[in-house]
C-alpha cells in the first residue's frame, strides 16, 4: 500500500489532505466524521476580530436602545458585555481535544496591535498550530503597496514573538510581486504558506438593483494559480507549501504534489460533494501512487516544479505564447465561432 505520509509546519500528516477552515468545522460531529474520512488535519474555522467587534457594537445598541424613555427609567438591564473571542476559543479547544489529527487555529484581525493577543489566547487552546490571513484587499489610493506589505510583516513579527506553536501564512494573490513578500516572511520564521486564500467579491442582483454577496466557493481548474506559485517556490524557501483553491479531485492533490507542494486544503468540494469525498479524494490520490510505481509522497514531490521540468518558462509564462505566434489556431479549433 502506498505511503501517503507528508510533513507541514514540522507536523507530521498521515496524507497530504487538510480541511481547511469553514462553517463545516464549527460542528463536533462532522469534525469527527472528517477525521473519519481520512482528513490528516483540520483548519477550524477563523476567529474574525471584525466580526467581534460587530457583534459588540450591535449588543451595545440593542441593550441600550429603549433607555431613559421614562423619568424614572434609567436602564433595563444589568450592565454586560460581550463574550468577545471566549466562545470561539472555547470550540476551538474542545475541538483541539477531541480529534487525534492535528488542528490548526486561523486568526484573521483588523488591527495591528491585536494579532499578537488573539493569537497568545488561542495557543492556549491547545492547537498544533496557526493559521494567518494575510491579504491586500486595496480600499485606499494613499497606501502604498511597500507600506501594506511592510505592516503585515511586522504583525507577523510580533504574532511570533508572542506564541511558540508554527505559524503559517494564508495568502492572496493580490500583491505585485507574491515571490518576493513569500521570501520576506520566509526569513522572518514563518513555518508554512497556503496559497491561495480566496477573497469574497461582491455582484450586483439587476431585478434588485442592489449589491449582492454570494457565497464564493471555488470551481475545477481554479487550481492553476496555485500550483503555478507550487512550482516556482519548490527548493527556494523553508517553510512548507499548503496548496488551496479549486482542488476537487485525488487527480487535483496529485498534480500539486508533482508540482511541489507539501499538501493541500479542500473546502468547496466538501460542500458539493460532502465529507465522505475525501475518503474517495485519498483512494485516487493512493490509486495514482500504485499504478505509477511510488511508494512514498516524497518520491514524486516536486518532480515537475520549475526546478525539474524540461522548458524552463513552463511556470513563467503568462500568455499563451502559441496562439500569439499563430492567431487563427484557435478559430480551426472552434470553427463555430
Amino acid at each position: 500500500m502506498a505511503n501517503m505520509t507528508t510533513a507541514y509546519m514540522g507536523l507530521e500528516l498521515k496524507n497530504p489532505l487538510i480541511v481547511g477552515a469553514c462553517n463545516l468545522t464549527l460542528e463536533p460531529d462532522l469534525l469527527k466524521r472528517m477525521e473519519d474520512a481520512g482528513a490528516a488535519a483540520i483548519v477550524f474555522k477563523s476567529l474574525f476580530e471584525e466580526q467581534i467587534n460587530l457583534e459588540s457594537i450591535q449588543m451595545e445598541e440593542e441593550l441600550h436602545e429603549y433607555e431613559e424613555r421614562h423619568a424614572e427609567m434609567i436602564s433595563l438591564f444589568p450592565n454586560i458585555r460581550h463574550a468577545g473571542p471566549e466562545e470561539h476559543l472555547e470550540l476551538l479547544s474542545r475541538a483541539s481535544s477531541s480529534l487525534d489529527i492535528p488542528v490548526i487555529g486561523s486568526l484573521n484581525c483588523v488591527n495591528s496591535d491585536t494579532w499578537a493577543n488573539y493569537a497568545a489566547e488561542m495557543e492556549k487552546t491547545g492547537i498544533d498550530a496557526l493559521e494567518l490571513n494575510f491579504y491586500a484587499s486595496p480600499d485606499s489610493f494613499d497606501k502604498s503597496s511597500q507600506n501594506l506589505e511592510k505592516e503585515q510583516l511586522q504583525i507577523l513579527k510580533n504574532v511570533k514573538q508572542s506564541i511558540k506553536i508554527p505559524i503559517s501564512v494564508k495568502l492572496s494573490f493580490f500583491y505585485t510581486n507574491p515571490l518576493a513578500l513569500i521570501r520576506q516572511m520566509d526569513e522572518a520564521g514563518v513555518a508554512g504558506f497556503v496559497l491561495f486564500n480566496r477573497l469574497f467579491q461582491p455582484d450586483i442582483d439587476l431585478r434588485k438593483q442592489d449589491h449582492q454577496f454570494p457565497f464564493n466557493l471555488s470551481h475545477p481548474n481554479d487550481y492553476r494559480l496555485p500550483l503555478r506559485y507550487a512550482g516556482m517556490l519548490y527548493n527556494e524557501i523553508k517553510g512548507s507549501i499548503c496548496s488551496n483553491t479549486g482542488i476537487f479531485t485525488g487527480e487535483d492533490m496529485v498534480k500539486m504534489i508533482l508540482a511541489g507542494a507539501d499538501c493541500v486544503q479542500v473546502v468547496s468540494t466538501l460542500y458539493k460533494n460532502k465529507i465522505p469525498h475525501i475518503g474517495k479524494m485519498l483512494d485516487e490520490f493512493s490509486g495514482w501512487m500504485e499504478d505509477t510505481g511510488y511508494g512514498s509522497v516524497a518520491e514524486f514531490r516536486g518532480k515537475l516544479s520549475k526546478d525539474n521540468v524540461k522548458d524552463p518558462y513552463a511556470y513563467r509564462r503568462a500568455q499563451y505564447v502559441d496562439l500569439l505566434m499563430k492567431p487563427f489556431e484557435l478559430l480551426k479549433k472552434y470553427p463555430q465561432v
